[in-house]
């Protein structure tokens, strides 16, 4: 029900914990559902209560080891090595190495292969025996494709298959997923269900609707004016591009850890915001001309660019999207790729001077350094989001957070079609929107996995 809230539980979970939810989990239809749209057949078996306790607690108490200084972090997959094809490779495939005897599977095992399993490119692989045993058979060279659904980018992600992955991110931090899709994470003795995917919420497509238009028609007009077929784009494409976009330049801000915030205005308000105003003071800002807006300029570029191409199949009625985008060997696409992730680092350095990065919803760059007025009103508590719609929520109080996220609350409770993006320095992420009738946040960190 909408503005339904949560009560707060205070208690602290452990490993055993963890492997009840889980199995509580593979029972609920909407994670089942989940799991069926994302391609994973949800008839897969789990590993028995037993084998569960003893992978994720093993796990969970090599978690709590150093190596030199360095805390141990680590991805497994519970998977028998005659299952992977011996020719695959990255970056489209998995590449498994069998050790030439296997190893015992416990803590200390774990804590010594460890550093030898990059953490973003390599898994340790486990197989269950007879009478349940449970030993490490060798690694399995992923590459870091993988990482792209979170950090963005527009290349072909090679298939986790349906096996339990259990990623280990630092003390007492656990995520456990069916091949690429979270089930759930142990972390600071909570457990957590996957992070929710905001860019998925309809209220976030209705705030850029109208950018999304603006972008359809001039694509349009380019298609009328062609001497040859344009074939046709799926209407989500140009949005998909955005949101990696967003994704990248989140991510690079949080491996910066200097922190860092984004603000999206309104179209109409980049010129009043570039003037005097009573929300924010910018020190840097750009001039009104075409390189503002040079992410609208690409995006279009791509669109076009990409219709044309493939045009010139004899099969014009067809309908092309991201998975052709992603498989495309065009160097025309290539360089317009590049172009546009080019920005988003662009955009993230930025971040490293003091005060926000403001930008229209179309993405024109209207400078950064941004200093939010301290004289706007602040409200008491903050709507914290639980669900992609904000049906779910729960009430915090405002002084609980540090003065970036406070500044991003009054912006937002004084300019409600503003938008706020928060990296803390530790990486957390929180999207800052006025919903319902009060500012509300999301968190953007993705939880299922924590630590990226």
């Amino acid at each position: 029900m909408p503005g339904e809230k949560l009560k707060q539980v205070f208690h602290h979970a452990y490993p055993r914990e963890l492997v009840s939810f889980i199995l509580e989990q593979w029972k609920d239809p909407v994670c089942l559902e989940r799991l069926s749209s994302a391609g994973i057949d949800p008839s897969v078996e789990l590993p028995e209560r037993s084998v569960l306790d003893e992978v994720i607690s093993t796990c969970y108490q090599a978690s709590l080891m150093r190596e030199e200084e360095r805390p141990v972090l680590f991805r497994l997959i519970i998977r028998d090595y005659r299952l992977f094809p011996p020719y695959d490779g990255p970056p489209t495939g998995l590449h498994r190495l069998r050790f030439a005897r296997m190893r015992p599977f416990n803590e200390f095992e774990l804590h010594r292969v460890a550093p030898a399993a990059d953490f973003y490119r390599a898994l340790i692989g486990v197989t269950v025996g007879p009478k349940k045993r449970v030993r490490i058979w060798g690694m399995v060279h992923s590459g870091t494709r993988w990482m792209q659904p979170i950090r963005g980018g527009t290349k072909a992600v090679p298939r986790l298959p349906s096996s339990l992955l259990i990623y280990v991110r630092g003390p007492g931090r656990i995520a456990v997923s069916m091949g690429p899709e979270i089930i759930a994470s142990l972390n600071g003795g909570q457990i957590s269900c996957p992070s929710m995917d905001i860019f998925s919420a309809s209220w976030l497509a209705k705030g850029f609707a109208s950018v999304r238009s603006e972008i359809e028609q001039m694509h349009e007009t380019a298609r009328a004016r062609a001497n040859k077929p344009w074939a046709k784009l799926d209407p989500k494409f140009g949005r998909i591009i955005g949101q990696q976009v967003i994704r990248r330049i989140v991510s690079l801000i949080r491996s910066s850890h200097h922190g860092g915030m984004l603000v999206y205005l309104p179209t109409e308000m980049g010129r009043d915001i570039s003037a005097i105003n009573h929300h924010i003071s910018l020190k840097y800002q750009f001039r009104e001309e075409e390189p503002r807006q040079r992410f609208r300029t690409l995006i279009l570029g791509i669109m076009n660019t990409f219709a044309e191409l493939h045009g010139e199949s004899e099969n014009t009625a067809k309908v092309v999207g991201w998975q052709e985008y992603v498989n495309s060997r065009s160097e025309a696409i290539a360089l317009l790729d590049e172009a546009i992730f080019d920005l988003a680092h662009f955009i993230a350095a930025l971040s490293s001077v003091d005060g926000a990065v403001v930008m229209t919803m179309r993405q024109d760059l209207i400078g950064f350094g941004g200093v939010i007025s301290g004289d706007i009103e602040e409200a008491g508590t903050i709507t914290h989001a639980l669900d992609v719609e904000g049906r779910l929520t729960q009430q915090e109080l405002i002084e609980e957070v540090g003065t970036r996220h406070r500044a991003a609350y009054r912006l937002c409770h004084a300019l409600h079609n503003a938008m706020a993006i928060v990296i803390s320095q530790d990486g957390n992420a929180r999207l800052v929107k006025w919903h319902n009738g009060s500012v509300t946040y999301w968190d953007l960190a993705p939880i299922g996995v924590p630590g990226f």
